[in-house]
């Protein structure tokens, strides 16, 4: 259904080319602004997969960086021990 009860389709075109907003058509573009929104939000599978590859990222870097401090501690006891 479009428009007002009691006006026909004629009628009702003429108070929208005038600038009225009928009813039926506040509700097709509220409907494609609520599609719009939906296809914004990230699914919860998808919120998932985010968290778990941030996850693996941060694991990695954590890795990373403790593998150079031990390998820059190993370097100087390594020196330290030489020179007793």
């Amino acid at each position: 259904r479009r428009g007002e009860v009691g006006l026909k389709a004629d009628e009702i075109e003429c108070f929208e080319t005038e600038g009225f907003v009928m009813s039926g058509s506040r509700h097709k573009r509220m409907n494609a602004v609520r599609i719009r929104k939906e296809n914004q939000v990230y699914s919860a599978e998808e919120k998932r997969a985010l968290a778990m590859f941030n996850f693996e990222e941060r694991q990695q870097r954590e890795n990373r960086i403790l593998a150079d401090f031990k390998s820059m501690m190993a370097g100087k006891f390594a020196g330290a021990s030489e020179n007793p």
